[in-house]
């Protein structure tokens, strides 16, 4: 299997916090976060049920199959979750994953001409010559 997605991470980090979880027949449930697994089963405390008509009940726990969530509300606070800063705008700055794919090539032409210069190759095109050395 693949790695998780940042949905699944986030519903991992939510644990022990206060959720609002809307399932798809339109009731929803607000508790706190016992349990959670990958394919979003979850398992849920002390929670407020509000049925569709917006009547109130309360109930000590409650499993919820994953596929029959709509969508959930987690704490504003989880966007400041460590492991959520490699997602950001600023990610892919600086030594990001393609730099060095991007000095090895580099490396790899320089290498190429140098060689070439020394094999004789050079001489066919005097150009060559100067602008590597301009370089070094």
């Amino acid at each position: 299997m693949g790695t998780v997605g940042i949905p699944v991470k986030l519903l991992h980090e939510a644990v022990g916090h206060v959720i609002t979880i809307e399932l798809k027949g339109g009731s929803s449930y607000r508790g706190r976060l016992f349990d959670a697994e990958d394919n979003f089963n979850i398992t849920m405390k002390e929670i407020t049920v509000t049925a569709r008509d917006g009547k109130q009940t309360h109930l000590d726990s409650v499993y919820i199959r994953g596929n029959m969530i709509r969508f959930m509300v987690v704490p504003d606070m989880l966007q400041q979750a460590p492991m959520f800063k490699r997602v950001g705008p600023n990610a892919m700055k600086g030594r990001g994953i393609g730099s060095a794919r991007g000095r090895a090539t580099i490396m790899r032409g320089t290498y190429l001409l140098l060689t070439q210069r020394n094999r004789g190759v050079d001489a066919l095109r005097p150009g060559l010559r100067r602008s590597v050395g301009e370089r070094m």
